[in-house]
């Protein structure tokens, strides 16, 4: 540990490594030739009219360096993805002495290009603000949006016009501390969806954690004997919060009832509830930072058991801590179990948690070929991608450092802005690194913090946006030159599940291979994905049988008449909408997907 207070937990010092032309690997390294599989388009679609801020360039304090998160979601039902990225602030604008900045809502034009509409959809959030989650909590059939922020909560209700309703205080989840990653699921099985809001730590603005001060023990907070901000180790860690949803449009708070509540104190950042032993009940990971991992299993009767060390998540393969930040989960085997991607600092590796299918998991990092590629850098944001839909889940990593100072000091072989990770999968259990080829999205170099993954052109490519801090948006337009098939299910649960089908997993048989897809609220870093579930299918032209597990215990069988299509199936009824080339499908008397 080079640490002595605040640091991140780590396996120590790596050997610095450098490219031909000098620079750390973790901005340089790129490709003269290779594929291209994104090209960042985030100038042309209108995103960097934007920035975020969070605190000063030097991130003297650990409430600068944070968040920010991004999330994908439908707001006015028109079937196609729009854009929320959330900001962060600054000390003058906490003291009331200047504008705080906003978030930005971005409409999706249809056209690649976006519009912000922040004003008048009224989700400015003018808080700091960390991260996002999306559900339909009211079962309206409109997707709300929750933002994590230091102080109070917001909870945006969607009002179906193109405009939201901040009703935190009304619900109940305003929470008031620093909360980071939230998720939404139906815990208890009753069909409404329940949300769980990750705490990080209790940072005191007028006792603020300087190095050599009482408020962290008179330690000198170091990083490779460099003098950094404090935090999180030696600070106090934030309580969990889990709210249980009324049905009445307020939730109440049960986390300290069912023991979820991080008694602990451990720093949380990554939240997502998915079931990870396939009994239809959702499970909820925790990613905390520098502490323990929590995996409570859903015990089925409305109640959780913590089993964060029996089934092996609580550390890495080591039986070390972590500094555990997003949370990735994917069936990358086709073996029908979900599997779970934690990212962590520098000098120590992301970890694949690999699951046997009843809930216990082993680090497969090195066999999988993830050790070496990932040791240097600061990662945050993951996700599971077909991004060539040949049916096999891939793997993108977002990375940027925390310390500014490490470019100061180029003998770290470490830099703030950092490039991202994709990993492609070789069907045998191991990733390759898909090379960085200059001037292509994967050379892009940003201070990287969330990413939400979605087809956000509805041309059934996944693409990614990046929130960078203190930066504009990275938005990795998928141009993988693939021609292989693919197919997209847009879920609406009926009256037992939640509306917007979160906690369904789809199982589809086609092309001789049989695909895990969950609709998952919540993940990555501080983000949300496109709650449609996408599956690659390669050179098939049968876009096969899907069977759906939904949330109210009911199982439906639905063949899927072509490819390359998005299919909003309802619950009980079958296909009840198809999109082709983002336009409902020519002939059909069926509505357009996204229309309820």
């Amino acid at each position: 540990m080079q640490q002595s207070v605040g640091g991140m937990a780590n396996a120590g010092p790596q050997k610095a490594e450098f490219d031909s032309q000098h620079r750390p690997i973790t901005a340089g390294g790129f490709a003269k030739n290779g594929p291209i599989v994104f090209q960042n388009i985030a100038a042309s679609a209108g995103l960097t009219r934007w920035h975020h801020q969070s605190g000063t360039p030097e991130k003297r304090f650990i409430l600068e360096a944070k968040g920010p998160g991004v999330c994908l979601l439908d707001y006015d039902n028109d079937g196609w993805l729009d854009i929320y990225l959330v900001n962060g602030s600054n000390y003058d604008a906490l003291a009331g002495k200047a504008t705080p900045p906003h978030a930005a809502l971005f409409h999706n034009n249809h056209d690649g290009a976006f519009t912000e509409v922040t004003e008048t959809a009224e989700v400015a959030n003018d808080r700091w603000g960390y991260g996002c989650a999306v559900g339909d909590y009211d079962n309206d059939g409109w997707p709300d949006l929750y933002v994590t922020n230091f102080g109070k909560n917001r909870l945006y209700h969607n009002n179906h016009d193109g405009t939201s309703t901040d009703v935190a205080e009304k619900a109940g989840v305003t929470v008031g501390t620093w909360s980071t990653g939230a998720t939404f699921g139906d815990y208890d099985g009753d069909g409404r969806l329940d949300l769980f809001v990750a705490g990080y730590l209790r940072f005191d603005l007028s006792n603020p954690p300087v190095s050599g001060s009482k408020a962290v023990g008179y330690a000198f907070c170091q990083y490779r004997g460099v003098q950094v901000m404090c935090g999180p180790r030696g600070l106090k860690g934030e309580q969990d919060h889990l709210f249980h949803n009324n049905g009445d449009g307020t939730f109440t708070d049960v986390s300290k009832k069912l023991g979820v509540d991080d008694p602990s104190g451990y720093y949380g950042l990554g939240a997502l509830f998915v079931d990870v032993n396939g009994d239809g009940k959702p499970d909820l990971l925790v990613a905390n930072d520098t502490s323990p991992n929590y995996l409570y299993m859903n015990k089925g009767d409305g109640t959780f058991e913590d089993q964060s060390y029996s089934s092996g998540y609580a550390l890495n393969g080591s039986g070390r801590e972590i500094a555990n930040m997003g949370i990735a989960a994917g069936d990358y085997e086709n073996n029908g179990h979900l599997s779970v991607v934690n990212t962590d600092f520098a000098d120590d590796y992301d970890v694949l948690f690999q699951n046997d299918g009843t809930r216990f998991f082993s680090d497969v990092s090195l066999q999988a070929g993830l050790v070496t590629h990932t040791m240097p850098f600061v990662s945050f944001a993951d996700g599971f991608l077909d991004y060539d839909n040949d049916g096999w889940k891939d793997l993108l990593i977002v990375n940027g450092h925390v310390y500014p100072e490490a470019d100061k000091h180029p003998e770290w072989g470490e830099s703030y802005a950092q490039r991202h990770l994709l990993f492609r999968n070789l069907r045998n259990g191991k990733f390759e690194l898909v090379p960085a080829v200059e001037g292509t999205g994967l050379a892009v170099v940003s201070v990287g913090r969330g990413a939400a993954f979605g087809d956000i052109f509805n041309d059934g490519k996944i693409d990614v946006v990046i929130n960078n801090m203190d930066g504009v948006p990275v938005l990795l337009r998928n141009v993988n030159p693939d021609h292989h098939q693919w197919v997209e299910l847009r879920l609406i649960g009926g009256l037992k599940s939640p509306r917007d089908a979160v906690g369904t997993t789809v199982y589809l048989a086609a092309a001789g291979i049989r695909q895990r897809g969950d609709v998952l609220s919540g993940g990555s870093y501080l983000s949300s994905n496109d709650l449609r579930v996408h599956f690659g299918l390669g050179d098939a032209t049968d876009a096969g049988t899907a069977k759906i597990h939904w949330p109210s215990g009911a199982k439906e069988m639905v063949k899927l008449p072509a490819v390359n299509r998005i299919y909003t199936i309802t619950e009980g009824q079958g296909i009840t909408g198809a999109l082709c080339d983002g336009n409902p499908r020519a002939g059909s008397s069926l509505p357009l997907a996204g229309h309820n």
